[in-house]
């Protein structure tokens, strides 16, 4: 893959442990090529590129658009308000590059969604949210709290102790944790890092780590590094054992290769793209088991909530009691996120999400004045912020337990995507509607996790594939011409070769 990312570790482990993590990249690189019969490598791995021109909206496409206008709130501007809050300072146009040069992560490219109203091209809801990811910079959050976004496709969250910095996700690569930490110390004076706290296992949260901290500095103690339970674990295997074709599904759920534009990639939902820079993991010297677990660093006190299993394998929030803030990691974000991502990963228990969200309202709910998360921008308000959580909470309930009750009607999964709505009270948030997940996989995903894919007709009990192997590489279907006037039929060829399915 063109500017294929690089990986690096820093690590201080028993040697057992550095096959495994070493391993991780595997999933990083590409798959290697294989070459079919009668073809060379070389072949295999030229893929033959045929330039297909970006088209204009369809008269059918324009109409959705057209009638979603009317649809949803596009007159409630308090998502633009809420990003903007607190903003410091930004780097102009924002293209952040390695030591050699080359582009890293490049936000300039987006400029075309300085357009206010969305072409005909793009779902104008679409439009409105990734407008809203283009908001970047340093973001005073409240007092003592600072966060970096739009340097990446995650917020970098900087706690201001007594004498240093507590960093909260460095973000997904080294070139760009660097680059919003330089910004924080330009605006806010240099400080030493006096601990990194991981709130989950997905790389974009992890990968910038080499960029802001050494290892030896998390060797000696002199950086506290935090993690939740079961972190390195989930990292690696998640990213591992099925890496290989998770890197290649990547790419086309992001649209990474695509042009940007409005007939190209605008967004990726949580964020404006991934970037293509240096990925690192420095491993934590410190682990949080349980909730209510507490810490001080630096005069910061902070509280933790598991909620592993739910966006997640590993995954926690965390408390700031001197600061009534709440970060809630990943699992709140304004937008209806992923219960199994499209790039592969095990399904996530969306009944257990929503019962943390519940479990985080009632422990902070009414002692939060400000909700920030690791995507996207915060939210400020006691009341608002306990009906946000609670309507997030609700729409992970209501996507569970419907899909439940139609599995128990007997609907398979494509059946419950195309019946499946939202309540009036949840579709009119903007915060419920699937930028990054959707109704329609994540119903899915559920009827995967509670009944796996067999949908309960015999006939696709050991159904044949769309393409036979090698050995049998002739199509799968034929056309069988009748001797007299009877109709014509169309068998399956492996029934004409007495491939037999039973």
């Amino acid at each position: 893959m063109a500017n294929s990312r690089r990986l690096h570790f820093m690590i201080f482990v028993a040697p057992t442990m550095l096959l495994a993590i070493g391993a991780l990249l595997l999933a990083i690189m590409p798959a290697t090529p294989v070459a079919a019969a009668g073809q060379t490598l070389a072949a295999a791995a030229t893929p033959t590129a045929v330039p297909i021109a970006p088209k204009e909206a369809t008269t059918i496409t324009v109409k959705a658009n057209e009638a979603l206008l009317t649809e949803l709130p596009f007159d409630d501007q308090q998502d633009f308000e809420d990003a903007q809050r607190g903003f410091i300072a930004t780097f102009p146009d924002l293209i952040i590059t390695d030591t050699h040069g080359a582009t890293v992560w490049n936000l300039k490219q987006y400029d075309f969604l300085t357009q206010e109203v969305a072409p005909p091209t793009v779902n104008p809801s679409l439009w409105r949210n990734a407008r809203l990811n283009m908001n970047n910079g340093l973001f005073e959050v409240t007092d003592r709290i600072y966060q970096v976004r739009g340097f990446d496709v995650a917020n970098m969250t900087i706690i201001e102790g007594d004498t240093g910095v507590i960093l909260i996700d460095p973000l997904g690569t080294a070139e760009t944790s660097k680059a919003g930490l330089d910004l924080y110390f330009q605006e806010r004076g240099e400080k030493p890092v006096i601990a990194v706290m991981y709130t989950h296992s997905h790389i974009d949260h992890y990968g910038g780590v080499g960029g802001v901290i050494t290892a030896e500095d998390a060797a000696s103690g002199k950086v506290a590094v935090l993690a939740p339970e079961g972190f390195l674990d989930a990292a690696i295997s998640e990213n591992v054992f099925a890496g290989t074709a998770m890197t290649r599904r990547t790419v086309y759920q992001y649209g990474t290769l695509l042009p940007t534009g409005e007939k190209g990639e605008v967004d990726v939902g949580l964020g404006k793209g991934y970037p293509l820079g240096e990925i690192t993991l420095i491993v934590p010297n410190d682990t949080i088991s349980v909730t209510g677990e507490t810490r001080t660093i630096d005069g910061v006190d902070m509280e933790f909530q598991m909620v592993s299993g739910t966006e997640a394998p590993s995954e926690m929030t965390i408390y700031f009691p001197q600061f009534k803030a709440l970060d809630a990691a990943e699992i709140a974000c304004p937008l209806l996120h992923n219960v199994l991502t499209l790039r592969g990963a095990q399904v996530r228990d969306a009944k257990l999400w929503a019962e943390s969200l519940d479990e985080a309202i009632v422990k902070y709910g009414d002692k939060t004045d400000v909700l920030l998360v690791q995507h996207m921008w915060p939210h400020w308000g006691q009341e608002n912020i306990v009906e946000y959580m609670a309507n997030q909470r609700d729409l992970y309930a209501y996507i569970n337990d419907q899909s439940l009750r139609l599995i128990n009607e007997g609907y398979t999964g494509p059946e419950i995507a195309e019946v499946l709505r939202l309540p009036e009270s949840l579709d009119q948030e903007w915060y419920t509607h699937g930028y990054y997940g959707t109704l329609s996989h994540d119903s899915k995903a559920i009827y995967q996790r509670y009944i796996g894919w067999y949908d309960g007709n015999p006939a696709n009990l050991n159904a044949l594939p769309r393409k036979m192997p090698p050995q049998n590489s002739s199509n799968i279907w034929a056309v069988q011409m009748p001797s007299s006037n009877a109709p014509v039929m169309i068998l399956p060829r492996a029934t004409i070769a007495g491939w037999l399915r039973s």
